[in-house]
């Protein structure tokens, strides 16, 4: 632990990070001012997730987070990012997904339809700007190129981003915080690697998660929708692109992969299930994880502490290629006390009887709810 707070390694993880704080603050803010905003829009013009059918919230909720999300992550990259070749097409993109995905919250497409936006927002990012992943690694450090490869490769995974995203965004706070960690792996990766227009990147995209879970911690003032799980998608997509434009993309990838690989696994389930019952791909249900665990006895506010320690946990451990061993260390901690919160909580909500009465007074009495 001394270590880790030696002046070398706070030296280290203050280069790392601090190109990316302001666009952080920058983003955060600007969320936040918008927020109302989008809150009255959504009101005025009808943009309102009803509650009843698949949706768990008790009362109308507003649903154009996702403008809010977006002009926070735009001002700050544009304000920090001005001159950066990629600059037009991230901006560009990610406005695409958002506007067209607003369109799906307020008159629902049908699934191919909205596939097809889906698939026409990837081939734009890497047809149009060239976002493209270009070799992969092997063990022994032997690169292969993808040549023809490159444009399907890319747009798979910008469609997985999307898709994963997504069907994340199926509880308060779930998406943006889980998309907030992954930013900030995704900035220390990149600062490990010098690649300083990423983490600048990164730290606005984290920003704007951030600022909207302010609003959309349990329980949600407004949600993100479609337009905001999409932005949040093809953004970090693309941004995650950006990061291996000079390294082996196996190796580059791994930090965020790793932390989205829960968010992931169950969207691949997701897909394979509906495909084995016979019904569309895009067909909403109840049988994702995070509903899971809310029908295993967990809030959403619990649901929400489990997929945080988990992205962070992941995610750190990607880190460790990057030399960022002792972020491990440090998330452990953090993630056996959000363990071990969930762990009381659900005791207290069981009203079980600990047989060591000093145990039982840690854990204090199960609360009237």
């Amino acid at each position: 632990m001394t270590d880790f707070f030696s002046d070398q390694a706070l030296a280290s993880l203050t280069q790392h990070l601090l190109p990316g704080l302001w666009p952080f603050v920058v983003a955060l803010v600007g969320c936040v001012l918008c927020v109302p905003l989008a809150i009255y829009l959504s009101r005025r013009f009808g943009w309102i997730a009803q509650p009843g059918g698949r949706h768990a919230h008790s009362k109308p909720t507003p649903t154009l987070g996702g403008l809010a999300m977006f002009v926070g992550f735009a001002l700050a990259v544009a304000i920090f990012l001005p001159q950066y070749g990629a600059t037009p097409g991230v901006l560009i993109v990610s406005g695409l997904a958002m506007v067209a995905l607003a369109i799906d919250d307020r008159w629902p497409m049908h699934p191919l339809v909205k596939l097809g936006v889906q698939l026409g927002l990837a081939l734009v990012a890497v047809v149009i700007f060239r976002v493209q992943i270009g070799w992969f690694s092997l063990p022994g450090g032997h690169l292969i190129q993808l040549m023809l490869l490159e444009a399907p490769v890319s747009v798979f995974w910008l469609l997985g981003m999307q898709n994963t995203v997504n069907f994340l965004d199926g509880a308060d706070g779930l998406a943006a915080g889980v998309i907030a960690i992954v930013a900030l792996v995704l900035m220390l990766a990149a600062g490990q690697l010098g690649q300083l227009e990423v983490v600048k990147l990164s730290g606005a995209l984290a920003g704007c998660c951030v600022g909207f879970l302010l609003f959309n911690f349990p329980p949600a003032r407004i949600f993100m929708g479609d337009s905001g799980a999409h932005f949040l998608g093809i953004a970090l997509g693309m941004i995650s692109i950006l990061g291996v434009a000079k390294v082996a993309v196996a190796f580059a990838l791994a930090a965020p992969v790793l932390a989205l690989a829960v968010p992931i696994a169950d969207t691949g389930w997701a897909i394979l299930r509906r495909r084995m019952r016979g019904s569309s791909v895009a067909a909403p249900d109840r049988l994702h994880l995070h509903h899971r665990l809310q029908s295993f006895g967990l809030d959403p506010r619990q649901t929400c502490y489990v997929f945080y320690a988990a992205s962070a946990l992941l995610g750190a451990l990607g880190l460790t290629l990057f030399g960022h061993g002792r972020i491990l260390a440090v998330v452990l901690v953090a993630a056996a006390v959000l363990t071990s919160t969930v762990a009381a909580d659900l005791l207290q909500h069981a009203g079980w009887r600990v047989p060591a009465p000093w145990l039982r007074r840690l854990l204090g009495t199960p609360a009237n709810r």
